[in-house]
C-alpha cells in the first residue's frame, strides 16, 4: 500500500512538473516564432522594393523629382520616407507637409495611380526658400530602407543631370 501511494504522488509530481515546464517553454517558442515571421516579412519587403529616380528639374524656387516603382512591391507611407536636400556637403533633411508651410518641405503626387505599385512613377516637389544654382545633392530612403540618390546641377543657360547609379551625365 505504501508502495502505491509513493508512485502515484510521484506520477501526480511528475505531471504538475511537467506542465510547469510546458506553460514556461510554450511562450518562449511562439514569441520567437512571431519575431522570426516578422523578420522574414520585412526581409521580403526590402528584397522586393526598389526604386530609381528617373528625372530631376527645377522651376524658379522647386526642385521636381520624380522616382520610379521598379521593384515587384507596393511602397506604403510615402510621406514618412526620409527626403536628403541641399548643396554638396551641405545637405540637411527636409521635412514633409502636405499643406504650405515653412520652407524647405516636401510633397508628392502619384502619377500614374492611387498607389505606388511596381512600374509606378511619384512626382516629388522640394520648395525652396530661394531658386537653385550650382550642385546640389539629393537622397530618399523609404520607411522599409531602400534608397536612391543623384546630384542636381542648375547653372546659368544650361541644366545636368549627374547620375550617381550610372555614372554620366547628359545635357537636360
Amino acid at each position: 500500500m505504501d508502495k502505491i501511494l509513493v508512485t502515484l504522488m510521484l506520477i501526480i509530481g511528475g505531471v504538475v512538473c511537467c506542465m510547469v515546464v510546458i506553460n514556461a517553454v510554450l511562450p518562449a517558442i511562439s514569441q520567437s516564432s512571431g519575431a522570426i515571421a516578422d523578420a522574414s516579412g520585412k526581409i521580403d519587403d526590402r528584397i522586393r522594393s526598389k526604386i530609381e529616380i528617373i528625372e530631376m528639374s527645377d522651376n524658379v524656387n522647386d526642385i521636381y523629382v520624380w522616382i520610379k516603382n521598379i521593384g515587384a512591391s507596393r511602397i506604403q507611407a510615402i510621406n514618412t520616407s526620409d527626403i536628403f536636400f541641399g548643396l554638396e556637403g551641405n545637405f540637411a533633411r527636409i521635412p514633409y507637409s502636405a499643406t504650405e508651410t515653412t520652407k524647405p518641405y516636401w510633397n508628392y503626387a502619384i502619377e500614374n495611380g492611387t498607389v505606388w505599385g511596381p512600374t509606378g512613377t511619384v512626382k516629388i516637389t522640394i520648395y525652396l526658400e530661394s531658386a537653385p544654382s550650382g550642385s546640389y545633392y539629393f537622397k530618399i530612403v523609404l520607411p522599409n530602407g531602400i534608397s536612391d540618390q543623384d546630384i542636381y546641377s542648375a547653372s546659368i543657360g544650361e541644366q545636368w543631370k549627374i547620375s550617381l547609379s550610372h555614372l554620366f551625365a547628359l545635357p537636360y
